[in-house]
């Protein structure tokens, strides 16, 4: 009796322990779901014609009494050239159509004092850039000199944006920039361009969220789960929005939806006139958790693309939020999407720089860069430029490629290495018309292309 209860309780620890393998092995393995090219894939919103169509669509409907209008000031000239994070309000990470391409030469250096997670933002012939520590700089686009700046004894890690004469700045907690206190206040500040006036400052939890300009609505996250839409001409708030965990990703716009996610493994789309929430997805659980989104998401054919730190990079309907596809692309995705050409470009800490299909999400190329990548990708002139992290990863839990902290570029279409330079980070570069910026760990880089070979044989017999 005893052998045979022996026996039974045994076959019971070997059922119970072959049946937990296999629901771990369920919970661990990479996940995998291939899109369709026809299913809610519209190639008519390709980012180029999705810009056309955002500049014809009204601003968000405006306050019931809105403020009296100030007297008109005289505006700077020139239109800003990159004036928001991933440089447009889709958040594609896609410069338009320009003949700058390497190799380069420096035509300036600026040193920032400290380190540059988010690249600067281009307008009205400048620069502006927020280095951690709370210092931002307004910067000459063509001589790197600096025209001014401002010390906000506030931690950050976000782009500025610009439009309408105004720089808005994010920032997070008060010093020290340990991320220990998740109740930290922080503010938005928005800055004069000519002389660098602060007209207002709205103060919410600690926004590490790269902010976005829509018609006169300005709309960030925070670490308090809070999105929110700040009126610009008042500086008073309009509307927020509450998650399931700190929003820490950038908002998108597409449509009049506002798009951001979460710490807490969720997508949000919620109406920008109102707040009102469109619809909710998720990244895939495992053992009863999700892991968080960090990356912006990116808005084009329809869909939203969006890397999670589970390593998966997913597309959602924009319309209905329903998952489309999902690829595994390394151990953790940080960096938000550019969407060039029914291609998705992302890169990952383990080093990989992945091209995957728009509309089935399989893999066109992978290329090996020489450490982990944090920061989103650039496409300019029919390049993708990264830049490598050096030691981003170091505390994880996965895998994470150490290497050199540098900046390079591919051929877009094949993955081919075309280019590097030796400095890099977080974030690749942005670019006007004349000149690229490359974003270094302290530094910033004006690059012009090198002249031609004849052409300089040529200046030099002159």
């Amino acid at each position: 009796m005893k052998r045979r209860l022996l026996l039974s309780g045994l076959l019971v620890l070997a059922l119970v322990t072959a049946l937990g393998g296999v629901w771990a092995w369920n919970e661990t393995r990479t996940r995998e779901v291939r899109g369709s090219p026809t299913v809610e894939f519209d190639p008519g919103l390709s980012p180029e014609r999705q810009r056309t169509r955002t500049r014809t669509q009204p601003p968000p409907t405006p306050s019931p009494r809105p403020a009296a209008r100030p007297p008109k000031r005289r505006q700077p000239s020139l239109p800003p050239a990159w004036p928001t994070y991933g440089y447009d309000l889709a958040r594609t990470h896609v410069a338009p159509a320009s003949r700058l391409r390497p190799p380069f030469r420096r035509a300036w250096m600026l040193r920032t004092g400290n380190v540059l997670e988010f690249p600067p933002v281009i307008g009205y012939g400048r620069l502006f850039l927020t280095q951690a520590r709370g210092r931002v700089f307004s910067v000459d686009a063509r001589t790197g000199k600096v025209l001014w700046r401002k010390h906000f004894r506030h931690c950050a890690a976000a782009s500025p944006t610009v439009g309408k004469g105004v720089v808005y700045v994010a920032l997070m907690q008060p010093y020290p920039c340990a991320k220990g206190d998740r109740a930290a206040r922080g503010l938005v500040a928005a800055v004069r361009i000519q002389g660098g006036k602060i007209l207002w400052r709205y103060r919410a939890g600690a926004v590490e969220s790269s902010p976005l300009l829509v018609g006169n609505v300005l709309f960030f996250g925070s670490w308090d789960h809070r999105l929110y839409a700040v009126d610009v001409r008042t500086g008073k708030l309009r509307w927020t929005f509450t998650g399931d965990g700190e929003l820490n990703s950038s908002p998108a716009y597409a449509a009049g939806t506002i798009y951001i996610a979460s710490n807490g493994g969720s997508v949000y789309a919620v109406d920008s006139r109102t707040g009102r929430l469109r619809w909710q997805a998720q990244s895939f659980s495992r053992f009863g958790r999700r892991e968080y989104f960090y990356a912006t998401p990116t808005v084009a054919y329809g869909r939203v693309y969006i890397g999670n730190t589970d390593g998966t990079v997913y597309a959602y309907g924009a319309s209905s939020g329903r998952l489309l596809w999902a690829r595994g692309a390394g151990s953790y995705v940080y960096t938000a999407a550019a969407v060039w050409r029914r291609t998705v470009y992302v890169g990952s800490y383990d080093g990989g720089v992945y091209a995957l299909d728009a509309a089935t999400g399989d893999l066109r190329w992978r290329y090996e860069a020489a450490g982990s990548i944090h920061g989103a990708p650039t496409i300019l002139g029919g390049l993708v430029y990264f830049a490598t992290c050096g030691t981003c990863g170091s505390s994880g839990s996965r895998y994470a490629k150490y290497g050199p902290r540098t900046t390079f570029a591919l051929d877009a279409r094949t993955g081919r290495f075309v280019w590097t330079f030796p400095d890099g980070h977080y974030s690749p570069i942005v670019a006007d018309r004349e000149r690229v910026y490359l974003t270094g760990s302290t530094r910033v880089y004006g690059l012009v292309p090198k002249a031609p070979a004849r052409r300089q044989a040529s200046a030099t017999t002159k």
